[in-house]
């Protein structure tokens, strides 16, 4: 291991604050691998672009010889995280919670190796707690500490509903890190107030008190909430590599320049020197790279220039079939993947985003001859070839 000052100075880099400094260095100089944490609610299936904030710095702290702890927060996705939320979250089923958990399972290692990871669901010691357990957690804090949260102090202000589950949320993820013995907790800016509740309840199970990481909140592609899975305005690392280059490209300059200061793989000497569409262009390289590879990163940028900046035609193009012999436009773009849901794809029509083998369409009521061989776009980068059959 490096000794501890230079590991300090590799891990402070694109932090928002440090809670304790000192204490976090007294750890690191033990000379023994430390337990990182960091949680996650599987409250959507994807992880994204984000979540790598956090991610990058989890593998920074496991390239170093400590050991990351991933909680997948399949209990706690049951209430819900208030944190940042000026209305209660809503409830998910067990049943969507588990379809969930398995795509993190998946993704995380994408930039996590598994040789310094540990996988865990909160399920597994939050499931088995007694009332006794319970009430015992729900002893080690007040009310009036629980309303000095921003978001709860604004919602009993403003006669908004606050479950009382919703204040046992920061007792369990605080309880979290009694369990996994957590040294190290690593959350964003917003988490704050969680993440400062694990260190009191480490002290009342009489552990040692985590010490506190907390980093920048990536805005989402409205430049203006968080990106969040809730507010659908996120990258996901599952996406196909040209999608993820496409989404940069359509972020605001403003953003983009965010984004290259809190990425710590971005190369921000590059994109500085350049004018804002090349300077798009190498950071959406960069996210491409990250998450997917190179080659994929290079195809996908090949794509968009063919496909967006001279609006050709991508060679790999994918056949939808289908048994009808007509259909509503809208309908259509539907069922072939161009929108995500009927009114998304009625919408798409109507902004004239929608054309049938080159003819632009704004009608989505208008019923469509299905003719085998006909090329389906929609959007600026969706194309299929629409195939008569199964």
């Amino acid at each position: 291991m490096l000794n501890a000052d230079k590991q300090f100075e590799i891990l402070r880099s694109g932090c928002t604050e440090i809670i304790e400094e000192k204490e976090l260095k007294d750890k690191l100089a033990l000379g023994r691998p430390l337990n990182i944490k960091f949680g996650a609610d599987p409250s959507a299936p994807d992880i994204h672009l984000g979540h790598i904030v956090v991610l990058d710095k989890l593998r920074r702290f496991g390239e170093l010889g400590h050991k990351i702890i991933f909680i997948i927060g399949d209990f706690t996705a049951r209430i819900g995280d208030p944190s940042g939320r000026s209305t209660t979250r809503p409830v998910l089923s067990k049943e969507q919670i588990m379809e969930n958990s398995k795509t993190y399972q998946k993704q995380i290692f994408r930039i996590l190796d598994k040789k310094y990871t540990q996988v865990v669901h909160n399920s597994r010691w939050l499931e088995k707690m007694s009332l006794e357990e319970i009430l015992m957690l729900a002893g080690t804090n007040t009310v009036s500490r629980m309303l000095e949260r921003d978001d709860f102090k604004k919602r009993f202000k403003e006669n908004i509903m606050i479950r009382t589950s919703e204040f046992l949320y920061p007792l369990l993820q605080g309880y979290d890190s009694v369990r996994v013995e957590a040294d190290v907790e690593i959350g964003g800016n917003d988490q704050i107030f969680n993440l400062l509740m694990g260190r009191t309840i480490q002290q009342k199970y009489e552990q040692p008190p985590q010490s506190v990481m907390t980093l920048p909140l990536l805005k989402g592609l409205d430049g203006e909430k968080k990106m969040s899975k809730s507010y659908g305005n996120y990258i996901g690392l599952d996406e196909k590599p040209e999608d993820i280059y496409g989404k940069v490209m359509s972020a605001s300059d403003s953003l983009m320049y965010e984004w290259t200061e809190i990425l710590s793989f971005a190369d921000k000497d590059a994109i500085k020197s350049l004018d804002p569409r090349s300077a798009k262009a190498v950071l959406a390289h960069n996210i491409s790279e990250y998450i997917c590879s190179k080659d994929e990163a290079d195809r996908a940028r090949d794509h968009f220039e063919k496909v967006v900046v001279r609006k050709g035609v991508p060679e790999d193009i994918k056949d939808f079939f289908t048994d009808e012999s007509e259909m509503p436009l809208a309908d259509l773009v539907f069922a072939a993947g161009g929108a995500p849901s009927k009114s998304r794809a009625k919408q798409l029509v109507e902004q004239g985003a929608v054309s049938l083998s080159g003819e632009v369409i704004k009608n989505f009521r208008e019923n469509i001859k299905i003719e085998d061989g006909a090329l389906l776009k929609a959007g600026k980068r969706f194309f299929v070839k629409i195939r008569k059959g199964k």
